[in-house]
């Protein structure tokens, strides 16, 4: 990176009335940079971008640019107008290149990639996904020096997400992301920015992947907490030399009473930042069911506008199973959610479900919540109690066990963030006791540290899921198996995201890569700077391999159960006579032999590491 950044903040501070976003800010942006800006919600970071790109303007401090900068910025919801053509939208920022772009080689080279057929076609008929695929598109053709994307992976779908990754990694301009993809940030950025208030300048800046990032905010995090215990303990000795009495208190020894209020006030400043790590307090509550069997799909097929969505679909819900589903925008995955909640009828095939199923569905275009409701009757629609596990929870207690404060309780659901939204929807769900969680989306604008939470909380929970996410680190954690809506009525089932990936790439005639080089798990599982071999077997685990291994041994039991019960179907008669379905199950217990395979060497490899 050069020493001279592209664009600077010098001391910034923004504010919205009483509440102080970030304060004394001092941050340069340079070229070559692909960095990754993350932190909790509330904490700025799509305002820092506006202000960077002169679209707000900071509280106090100042902002500066390299001379002839072209600073293009993409907000999270885009700004096109929906009567405009495609064609005219991407040469938007550069009218002057629309005339001739068909003769220019590098404009040619910049949309074909981009995926769009008809470059006549209405921005109004564009779905959310491809709406923020030409708002990605007319940024690129603007020829930025350095682009600004907030939140660029939201709307889009899985080969979306894969699309945007190839294009930032062959960039040659310098940008900046606010997102909280893990796989995405692990994949594109050099350099990461966390903005937490947690920290003495208000944010940690780390070179490297964001792996990377993990290990040495780790060791910040503990390295305050240390600090604090040191402190506190001080604090202590200098308040029990002070209780001794005036006797002790000379005038020579004014200077410790001086200090005992100072190291006071360090202490109160230290604890209010460590505990800016709070996350938000998500456990969904299970009906403990026993039955095997709570949801079975047979022959099941849908239409819509003409289209095939699926047919002959066919699959099984169990306690302790996760389905994941992937497809592109359009391609019936939550058509599929509606017919498994009852909200619409199949065309073919039925569903048959356990007696008294209990069903809990999060949607993901928050339709359950009432924009006009206060936050307080939006979490508590009558009187100030909830009822949580059979006990009863101050609404109070229960907002703050959602990160939420007190004076928010007033505020109308409107007012709230996109993944405030998302935390309110989450907290009225777990309220309910489920058999059946049908998630669609839930992850869009949540915060990485909620993220985690979440994944915590659907891993533990004993019923079953169906989880529509574009999150991978997400879908690798959580599926059993992974359901793909391919178009035209055709459907796949995939043991996990890397032989969905492989498939895709051997459909598209690319050579297949191995598993270790582009497993991004593997990469945010490994220190980016180890070499092959011996350091790598020898070096301590990572944070988030520790945390990998503590949920290895349930995945291990639950793909142990799986295998099993394939084993048990190549073995029941009725399928003996049925060579058709004698060749399935036997390609089912291939794959959940080498699942169980590959999770035991996992296992070992990282056990053998353990401190």
């Amino acid at each position: 990176m050069s020493s001279s950044p592209l664009v600077s903040c010098q001391s910034i501070s923004k504010s919205f009335g009483t509440q102080c976003l970030f304060s004394d800010l001092s941050l340069g942006f340079f070229e070559g940079e692909r960095l990754g800006l993350i932190g909790p919600n509330g904490s700025g970071k799509s305002t820092l971008l506006k202000i960077l790109a002169a679209e707000e303007t900071p509280s106090s401090g100042s902002i500066s640019c390299k001379r002839n900068l072209n600073l293009v910025a993409v907000s999270q919801d885009d700004q096109l107008d929906p009567q405009a053509t495609v064609l005219d939208t991407l040469f938007y920022l550069k009218a002057e290149d629309m005339e001739n772009w068909e003769a220019n080689p590098q404009l040619r080279a910049l949309i074909s990639p981009m995926g769009f057929t008809d470059l006549e076609q209405k921005v109004e008929t564009l779905s959310g996904g491809w709406r923020k695929r030409l708002a990605i598109a007319q940024a690129l053709i603007a020829q930025p020096d350095l682009l600004f994307l907030d939140e660029p992976t939201n709307h889009l779908d899985l080969e979306g997400i894969l699309w945007l990754e190839a294009l930032l990694n062959r960039a040659t301009f310098a940008f900046v992301l606010v997102t909280h993809d893990r796989f995405f940030l692990e994949n594109t950025s050099n350099r990461i920015i966390e903005l937490n208030k947690r920290y003495a300048e208000g944010f940690i800046k780390v070179e490297g992947s964001y792996s990377t990032f993990l290990e040495k905010r780790e060791a910040t995090i503990n390295e305050g907490m240390k600090h604090e215990q040191a402190l506190s303990s001080k604090v202590r000795r200098e308040l029990e030399w002070l209780s001794r009495g005036p006797k002790a208190r000379t005038t020579k020894a004014k200077y410790r009473v001086d200090n005992a209020a100072v190291l006071q006030e360090d202490l109160k400043t230290l604890k209010a930042r460590n505990a800016q790590n709070r996350s938000a307090g998500i456990q969904f509550q299970s009906t403990d069911r026993k039955t095997k069997k709570l949801l079975e799909v047979k022959k099941l097929g849908i239409e819509r506008g003409g289209l095939t969505l699926f047919q002959d679909l066919n699959f099984v819900l169990s306690p302790g199973q996760c389905l994941g589903m992937i497809g592109s925008n359009g391609s019936g995955k939550s058509t599929l959610i509606h017919l498994l909640n009852g909200e619409l009828k199949p065309d073919t095939g039925h569903i048959k479900k356990a007696d008294g199923l209990k069903t809990v569905t999060f949607g993901q275009k928050r339709e359950q919540l009432d924009q006009n409701q206060s936050l307080k009757r939006a979490l508590c629609p009558s009187g100030d109690q909830v009822i949580y596990h059979d006990k009863p929870v101050h609404v109070v207690s229960w907002a703050k066990r959602f990160l939420f404060t007190e004076p928010q309780l007033a505020l109308p659901v409107s007012r709230l963030s996109g993944g405030e939204q998302a935390r309110l929807l989450i907290a009225n769900l777990i309220l309910q006791p489920a058999d059946l969680l049908l998630l669609d989306e839930p992850t869009n604008d949540l915060d990485i540290p909620t993220l985690e939470v979440l994944e915590e909380s659907l891993a533990e929970f004993p019923g079953a899921l169906v989880l529509i996410t574009h999150d991978r680190y997400l879908l690798d954690r959580l599926s059993d198996t992974l359901l793909s809506l391919e178009g035209e009525g055709h459907t796949a089932f995939y043991a996990d995201i890397y032989q969905w990936q492989a498939g895709r790439n051997q459909k598209k005639g690319k050579k297949p890569t191995p598993k270790k080089a582009s497993s991004s798990k593997e990469k945010l599982d490994q220190n980016p700077t180890s070499t092959l071999s011996n350091e790598a077997s020898t070096r301590k685990l990572s944070y988030e391999e520790r945390k990998e291994l503590s949920r290895l041994e349930g995945k291990i039991e639950k793909a142990t159960t799986a295998l099993a019960t394939v084993q048990s179907k190549l073995n029941d008669p009725a399928n003996q006579s049925d060579a058709e379905r004698l060749m399935t199950l036997s390609q089912e217990l291939h794959t959940a032999e080498e699942k169980v395979n590959d999770l035991y060497r996992r296992w070992e490899a990282l056990e053998a590491r353990k401190d």
